[in-house]
């Protein structure tokens, strides 16, 4: 099973969906990035709907060394750069990502990775979801963008929509 280091976003928005519980069904425990969990305290802080993450107890919350051991874009936020930094440093590591630079990045440090719809597609191949389109609107519901050529693509991976065409 590999090391998961979870960003903000997949944490958020499959909370706010109230699909949270996907995460532990699909791996054995997550490690959450201090800076992560810091930016979900202050959201919950806010009175924002957001998981307190030191109260799952499949969640580890892990401090970053001092300083982040590589370059990384000086634009990218606290807990992008510490979930890249930290799958960076750890053996077998699956950063959940949705930052499509942040995963750019990613994939430029061969860090394997997925996002919040490689979730839904993951619990419905392993039969938690019986359907990822509820999901998938559920999540646009809360401002989840999806352009519609992955929407599309998603749920045919699904087998929930039509086939491309010959």
């Amino acid at each position: 099973m590999p090391n998961v280091i979870a960003d903000t976003s997949p944490l958020q928005y499959l909370h706010q969906a109230s699909l949270l519980h996907l995460l532990p069904a699909l791996y054995d425990h997550i490690v959450v990035p201090d800076a992560v969990a810091v930016e979900l305290e202050r959201g919950i802080f806010l009175g924002l709907s957001l998981p307190d993450v030191r109260a799952l107890p499949w969640i580890r919350v892990e401090r970053l060394g001092a300083a982040v051991p590589m370059p990384l874009p000086a634009d990218f936020g606290p807990g992008e750069r510490e979930v890249v930094a930290l799958a960076q440093q750890t053996p077998d590591a699956l950063a959940l990502i949705d930052d499509a630079r942040a995963r750019h990045y990613a994939r430029r440090l061969g860090i394997k990775f997925t996002g919040t719809l490689g979730i839904l597609l993951k619990a419905r191949q392993h039969a938690h979801l019986a359907a990822v389109l509820p999901a998938i609107q559920a999540l646009e519901s809360l401002g989840f963008y999806l352009d519609p050529a992955t929407r599309a693509a998603v749920l045919r991976l699904a087998g929930e929509g039509p086939a491309p065409p010959a």
